[in-house]
Parts: structure tokens; sequence; C-alpha cells
């Protein structure tokens, strides 16, 4: 894998989720009506789509990693990706402050798992991250395991949404997208066919809340990140869990840029998390997660 430059003694936090929304040639990664969908559900209307020169940027000055990827959805939605080379090759230009993750549609077969081991034993890629409501396909389904075989023989994290999203929302028929694979039960599937693949529940998993924490609990590899919802929103066992069971398997991320990790941080700061626990979540377990540090 590629090396990083990040120190993380200056860094106050590691944002383990944020989009690649638009290509170098402003190729967007969602189609207009969904884009449109998600900007409404997270009133985020004309937000403008950073590049990852910008996302950097934004980053580096608040002193913190930001965990970049987008999603391979081209077998639902017929909608072109963006490059997970493009994305690797600016995170790698950036490399004091952005991880890149790849993102590989399941239904790729053969050819995403030869996708994935390119893209992590020649461009450095960290995790790959799957959103299955919008790639359209169940966690627990076998045409996705040989890709989770390749990922969890290369020693990176998978990344999953779980829950609700705001893509398709309010478009009829949700714009296509079935939410029932985002239910995170269909990963506890994964993590026992995979027992060392390393994955992350990604959100607050709305309405499967406890469905999310029951896997975390269970299973020793698998992760919870924050992203999506202000922490002023979050259920209360959530917030009990990330107190005590999870405090070291509970990851702080933001889902930039339609969440800022400004407004995040600000709500998270009202959050009645105990003090040694906070910089588990804003860095420690992160850092040891994507494999910055021992222990």
């Amino acid at each position: 894998m590629g090396d990083l430059a990040l120190d993380l003694d200056r860094l106050t936090a590691i944002d383990v989720h944020t989009h690649a929304e638009i290509s170098k040639d402003g190729h967007g990664a969602l189609s207009p009506e969904l884009f449109g969908a998600s900007e409404a559900y997270f009133k985020a209307h004309g937000h403008r789509q950073p590049t990852i020169e910008e996302m950097a940027d934004h980053y580096r000055e608040r002193r913190m990693a930001a965990v970049v990827f987008t999603v391979d959805a081209e077998h639902a939605t017929g909608h072109p990706r963006i490059s997970n080379e493009e994305i690797a090759e600016s995170c790698a230009a950036h490399a004091d402050t952005l991880i890149p993750f790849a993102s590989i549609d399941p239904h790729k077969g053969r050819a995403g798992v030869r996708e994935a081991r390119r893209l992590v034993e020649e461009h450095g890629v960290r995790g790959f991250k799957f959103h299955p409501s919008i790639q359209a396909f169940s966690p627990n389904d076998p045409l996705a395991y040989p890709l989770y075989e390749a990922i969890e023989e290369l020693g990176v994290p998978a990344l999953f949404h779980t829950g609700q999203t705001g893509i398709g929302a309010g478009v009829p028929g949700g714009g296509g997208i079935r939410l029932k694979y985002s239910n995170p039960m269909p990963v506890d599937d994964v993590a026992v066919d995979f027992p060392e693949l390393r994955i992350i529940l990604a959100h607050p998993s709305f309405p499967w809340q406890d469905e999310a924490l029951a896997v975390a609990t269970h299973k020793p590899h698998v992760y919870i990140d924050l992203s999506g919802w202000s922490p002023k929103y979050f259920p209360p066992q959530l917030v009990r869990y990330a107190n005590t069971l999870l405090q070291d398997k509970v990851l702080f991320g933001s889902d930039y840029p339609v969440i800022t990790p400004d407004r995040w941080l600000a709500d998270f700061e009202k959050l009645d998390i105990k003090p040694e626990v906070r910089p588990k979540i804003l860095k420690e377990n992160a850092a040891r997660l994507l494999g910055l540090t021992t222990g």
C-alpha cells in the first residue's frame, strides 16, 4: 500500500466518511435527480460540490484527516462512476490530510476483484465503500463474496452504508432505491463468513439502530461511524453504547459535504460523552483501524 504522510500528533480528528462528488472534468458521482433528492433531504440546496483539492484545504485548515470515497453504482443506476484511480491519485497529492478509499460495484465480479487488488497494491487505497441500497445488492449476497475475500486478504476495511438514505428520498419510487438492502443485519453474515475483515457500519442506522449495536457488540471487527446525522439527533442507545461497550469501536464521520465537520463537531461538543471517550471517537479508534498506529 502507498504511504501516508499523516502526522497523528498534529491531527485533532480523523473524519472517516467524506464524499468525492465531482471529478476533475465535472462529472458527478450521482445523477442530477438523485443528487437533488439528497440535497433536499439534508436541506443543503445549492451547496457547491468541492473538488478533492478543496476538500484537502478544508480539512488541512482544521488539522484533520479525512477518508474520501465515491460510490460505484453503475449496474443499478447506469450512471458512470468517478474513477477510483483519480480519487486515489488526488488524495496522494494531499497525503498529509486525505486517505483514499475506493468503491467497486459488486456486480462487476472477477473484474472487480482484480481492480480491488490493483487499487490497494498500486494506488495506495486504504479501504472500500459499499452502498447496498444504491448498488442494489444485499451485503450477504454471494455475488459480493469474492470481492470481500480479496479485501479481507488485502487487510483493509470495508465500509457499508446502513439505514435510510437521503439519495432518492422524495423521488417517485425513491428513484428505484430499496432501503431493505441497508439493514445492518445481513452485514452480520459477512462478519461471520469473513472473520478477519474489518467492517464499518456507516451512520446511525435508522430504523435499525439496535440491530447495528447488536452486530458491533457481537462481532469483534465491526465498527460504527457516526456520519450523516447531527449528533443532537443520535438515538439515546447509540450514545449509551458509544460511552461504554463500544467506546473503542465508534468513529467520527461527518458525511461532508452535506454535513460539515464544523457543524458535526459543534453538536458533538454538547453530547453527553465521557471526556476520556471523546478522543477515542474523534481520532484514536480510526487511527488504529486504518493501520495508522499500533495497539
